[in-house]
């Protein structure tokens, strides 16, 4: 039986959304800042338009703020980190335990001498490639063509177009499911294709990305182009969650799944989108469970009719 959410914060009470939440019990640091909601509906936060809701949603003012709270959870108290939303299926049955939103707090980015760049762990990829490109720092315009923020490119390796966050990764500030903050390189993250060994709760703050120099106008024409190749071939206007699958090595994803005739297929409100093949949306009023089901219908019959076993590139979580 899963537990109620009230018996993993030890105390923690909903604030009114204008007040302070309360610290917990026996907690001698005074009060948390942020803004703590009980069963908030995650739907209006992802691009899918889908899903349950999270037992516990909490939007940290700062860095200090955030400490504190996890540093009051109950051990083992399930944390997870939510950024845009764009790669993300929540089930129905909601996110048991805590989400965690950064803000504008963790939303800035600053260049830095030797053609760097430190980035909250809330900034979007338009803004990281954008002040880059400001600063004449070339070698991060692919960020442009991610849907996402700095946090979850760090945890999953985000790429697109050639390059990926392991390319231009220096160091990141986590915060560990404990509440320890810790800096960690690249090479201690030890990457491979959209995987990291960051481990389940742990949250990025912030990150330090490396690029070389460049020509503003070179750099805005690029990332133009990653912009324009979007826009053009994926269902960006739609209710979508990004690249379902991993690409396969040596082949891509979207080839298999049109191969196997799955087009166009739906499954009640979830379609695989006819402009894109490894793109599914959300055609109305989907269901999470229809999304992840339309997913594994295509994952079979490209089994069956293509011998491959697609992995999937969304993260799925919380309860069926």
């Amino acid at each position: 039986m899963s537990r109620q959410p009230n018996e993993h914060l030890r105390g923690w009470t909903r604030a009114p959304q204008s007040e302070d939440a309360v610290a917990p019990a026996g907690f001698a640091g005074g009060k948390v800042r942020g803004k703590l909601t009980r069963n908030a509906p995650l739907a209006k936060l992802v691009w899918f338009k889908s899903g349950g809701a999270a037992d516990w949603l909490f939007e940290p003012e700062d860095l200090d703020d955030l400490l504190t709270f996890l540093g009051g959870l109950e051990e083992g108290t399930p944390v997870m980190a939510l950024g845009l939303g764009s790669n993300l299926i929540v089930r129905d049955g909601g996110v048991p335990g805590v989400v965690v939103r950064l803000g504008k707090a963790f939303s800035q980015v600053e260049a830095l001498p030797g053609h760097e760049l430190r980035c909250g762990g809330g900034a979007s990829g338009i803004l990281v490639s954008s002040t880059a490109r400001d600063a004449g720092i070339a070698g991060l315009e692919f960020l442009r063509g991610i849907p996402g923020t700095v946090g979850g490119f760090v945890r999953m390796n985000g790429g697109a177009y050639g390059r990926e966050v392991a390319d231009i990764l220096v160091d990141c500030d986590v915060v560990m499911p404990e509440g320890q903050l810790v800096r960690l390189a690249a090479s201690e993250l030890r990457y491979s294709y959209r995987h990291s060994a960051l481990p389940d709760g742990a949250i990025v703050v912030s990150a330090r990305f490396r690029g070389t120099p460049g020509d503003p106008k070179a750099i805005g024409a690029e990332m133009d182009r990653i912009a324009a190749a979007r826009e053009e071939s994926q269902p960006l206007r739609t209710k979508t969650g990004g690249s379902t699958f991993k690409n396969p090595p040596g082949d891509k994803a979207w080839r298999l799944v049109d191969a196997a005739g799955c087009r166009g297929l739906t499954v009640g409100g979830a379609q695989v989108s006819e402009k894109h093949a490894n793109f599914l949306i959300n055609t109305g009023e989907a269901s999470s469970a229809d999304i992840e089901g339309l997913g594994e219908e295509v994952r079979r019959r490209v089994a069956e009719s293509q011998g491959v076993s697609l992995e999937w590139e969304i993260q799925r979580v919380g309860r069926p």
